[in-house]
């Protein structure tokens, strides 16, 4: 890695943020990128929130008038279907905003163009039964991200991959996924700050594959998920650092 990229997509869970802990430094490793002239994205799985959500959380933790750098799954997966498709999404603000804006046609239940599941604190049966009955009736299945877990303040919390798992496993069908490390998020990014920079995060199996998808270098921090007892890792980071400021301050010979 070296000063010459001008790229920088940043994972936020366990980069950024842990849950509502601020990871130490990362408020002025953004500072210094954004000084230096180098592009910024925040690339979240998270279906959760909206952009100006991110961007609300993301200033909470010291980083101002981030929402234009913003792109989440939510945004990817609504890429994935046509504007008036009709569209029973399984999620959150985040994911229900992008559908709308994109166009489609939001139902509840009943016959469907296209099943989204997105991470949401409302999942039940009946969720699953509606997304379930759905699939079945022809209606694409995506997800807008297969992670297993996110890292919070106080540990591990299950994540999107599980509630996608229940609806798969029910529907006997996998989905098509949005987020990282698939094409669509990937297009979405390059398309925002650029074909050649760096994607930083703290997971191998999603930031490192992204990195790969992207044709970017990639960074793995030790600040979330991964940690020295996790090494080797598969892709090899191109530099791995205890946190984002150490490989921006690495980078820029801070």
């Amino acid at each position: 890695m070296g000063s010459q990229l001008t790229a920088w997509a940043l994972d936020l869970d366990g980069v950024i943020w842990r849950g509502t802990d601020t990871v130490p430094g990362s408020p002025e490793a953004v500072e210094l990128l954004r000084n230096a002239g180098h592009r910024v994205a925040f690339v979240t799985n998270s279906a959760l929130r909206t952009p100006a959500q991110v961007a609300d959380k993301l200033a909470s933790h010291g980083i101002d008038n981030a929402e234009a750098e913003v792109v989440t799954a939510a945004m990817a997966a609504a890429t994935m279907v046509e504007p008036e498709e009709r569209v029973l999404a399984i999620g959150s603000q985040g994911l229900l905003d992008a559908l709308s804006e994109r166009g489609a046609e939001l139902v509840t239940d009943g016959p469907a163009s296209a099943v989204i599941v997105g991470i949401t604190f409302e999942f039940d049966y009946d969720s699953m039964r509606r997304a379930m009955q759905a699939i079945h009736g022809g209606a694409r299945f995506i997800a807008t991200n297969l992670d297993p877990t996110y890292p919070a303040a106080d540990g591990l919390l299950p994540g999107n991959g599980a509630l996608v798992a229940a609806v798969a496993a029910a529907a006997g069908v996998e989905p098509a996924v949005a987020g990282k490390p698939f094409a669509p998020i990937a297009a979405l990014t390059r398309a925002l700050i650029g074909e050649k920079g760096i994607m930083v995060g703290d997971r191998p199996d999603t930031d490192g594959d992204f990195a790969t998808e992207m044709g970017y270098d990639f960074g793995l921090v030790l600040s979330g998920v991964t940690g020295p007892a996790d090494f080797p890792v598969t892709p090899t980071p191109s530099v791995t650092g205890d946190d984002l400021l150490a490989l921006v301050r690495s980078s820029l010979g801070a």
